[in-house]
Order: C-alpha cells, then structure tokens, then sequence
C-alpha cells in the first residue's frame, strides 16, 4: 500500500468515526473470515487485543491465529476483536465483555483487578521496549534536543511506545510535563506517521509495529531509524475472564504454547511479529507493578485524573 492510500484510508476511518462518534455502539466490526460459520451452534468467546495496529491490520495479522485455534479446539469458537484505540480497548475489558484478551502489560494489572487471569506471555520479554524512531535528516542526537519538541506516542497508557519512552526522557534529564509536547495520536502506525510527516521531532513506538511498518512500507520506512531504545520489560499477556471454563482456557493454552512447533504456526506468528507464546502467570507482571509505581512517582500518573 503506498503512503498515499495509506493517509486516504485514514482519514476516510476519522470521517466516518466522526459522523457515528456521538455513539459509543456499534463496537469496531472485524470481519468474520474464520474456518467456522458464524453461528455454529457452538458457545462463542471473544478474543480482544489491544491496538498494536489499526482494526484492518490488527485483523489481518491476528485472525489467522483465531482460525488456527477454532480449527483445533473442541466444543467452542472464538471470534476476533479489534478496538479504534486504546481507550475503546480498556473500557471493554474494564467491562468484562471480552473472555479473552491480549493486553500491554500496564492493562493487565488493571485486568486482574477485575477477574482476567494470565495463561500465557506473547513474545520474548527482550522484545518488549521502547524505541524513538525519527527521519533519517532529523537533527537529534541525544535526547536533550527535544526540548521544546514534539513527540508523538499511541496512547498516555501505553506501555513499551509511551510510558517507557517517556521515563527514558525523563532519567535522560528531561521534564517530560513540560519540555516536551508530548501528543497522543491513538495507534502505533499514527505514531511513526507523525513522525514521518514531520509533524513531530520524534514517534515512539515499540518493535513489533516498527517491523510491520517496515514491511508493508518500505520506502516510507528507509526514511527513517530508530535513534533510541529503552530498557526491556516483560511482553503482553494472554488472559482468560474468570467464569471462562478450565476446559476452554486450557485448550487456548496448550494451543499457543504449541504455536512455535508446527510450520503453520511459525508463520502465523510471523504475520503477528511475535517469536512465540510462553508459559506465564501474573507473579511475571510484579517486576510492571514496580515499574509504574516508581513511573507514577517521579513522571505522571498513568491513569487521567
């Protein structure tokens, strides 16, 4: 897709959210492309993840992973759900709605307060980070010459592309409240592009979109680097709704963990950038809890008061 359908499609999805905006319902509709009809008979679980891309692409990546699964499992479909932005994807969960989910680390702790429990990890902890990616003419070198800038992040929760980058400026010597603008843009793909538009000195993303990015636009992408990387933390989680039956979760489980070993799952998870799922539980996520206390101490709180 060249860069020019690209921003076409954008704002032809800003339009058509600001004509239904008033409305908070219909949620974002994924289309139903899976191996099973759509109403099977079958009890139906939503899988939501969280907005590493905009809905057509976090569907074009994410729905070959559900269809693996209803292959597989017996006595229960799945069904994908994308989110128009991070808010969109913390109040459904904040509502239970979901019984699946695939949240940044930051929205699980915020989920097991409400009866989400983890089942697994998705993707190698070292690849959880957060980079600034700028064009290939910017002037910056160190981060104190983004004083008086811009940067652009996907969301003010956003772990790796926004909180980590934004604690990184701040152990850099920056104030990040007020010698920086710092713009909420609503994905990772909006970020880079602001960047890349030089509507900001910086974007902040993390691995996962940049690589994506670099693969469906390459042109656009060998204009730019990555000029700084934050220290790594622990990758999303995969969670479960406590009312979800044992024999359901345990299915999703097995299956993912599994993911890696077979041809067809090495290159689904290709298609999500991720390298695998992993075993994990929530006592994984205490080293987050840590993390954002001391952010919330010396940055900002995460959360809009």
């Amino acid at each position: 897709m060249s860069l020019r359908i690209m921003i076409i499609s954008v704002l032809a999805a800003l339009f058509f959210v600001s004509l239904f905006g008033c409305s908070r319902e219909p949620e974002v509709a994924v289309p139903q492309i899976g191996t099973k009809p759509q109403f099977s008979g079958l009890p139906v679980y939503r899988f939501a993840v969280h907005p590493l891309h905009n809905p057509a692409k976090l569907t074009e990546a994410y729905q070959p992973l559900v269809d693996y699964l209803n292959v597989r499992m017996k006595g229960t479909h799945l069904t994908l759900e994308a989110s128009r932005d991070y808010a969109n994807f913390e109040e459904k969960y904040q509502a239970r709605k979901p019984e699946f989910l695939l949240p940044n680390p930051w929205q699980t702790l915020q989920a097991m307060k409400i009866g989400y429990h983890v089942i697994a990890m998705a993707g190698e902890p070292r690849d959880f980070k957060g980079i600034f990616v700028v064009r290939r003419d910017s002037n910056l070198s160190r981060p104190a010459d983004l004083k008086g800038k811009q940067v652009s992040y996907p969301s003010h929760t956003a772990l790796a592309a926004c909180i980590m980058p934004q604690y990184f400026l701040h152990s850099n010597g920056i104030n990040v409240n007020k010698e920086i603008e710092n713009r909420y843009v609503g994905s990772q793909e909006s970020s880079i592009m602001n960047a890349y538009l030089k509507l900001t000195a910086a974007g902040a993303t993390w691995p996962p979109p940049w690589r994506a990015f670099r693969k469906d636009h390459p042109r656009e992408a060998a204009e730019m680097k990555v000029i700084w990387e934050t220290e790594s933390l622990v990758n999303n989680s995969v969670m479960v709704r406590d009312d979800v039956p044992a024999q359901v979760s345990g299915q999703v489980r097995i299956l993912l963990l599994g993911l890696d070993g077979t041809k067809e799952g090495k290159s689904i998870l290709a298609g999500m950038e991720t390298a695998r799922f992993l075993p994990a539980s929530g006592e994984e996520y205490d080293v987050v809890r840590r993390y954002i206390s001391r952010f919330e101490k010396e940055v900002r709180p995460v959360e809009k008061r």
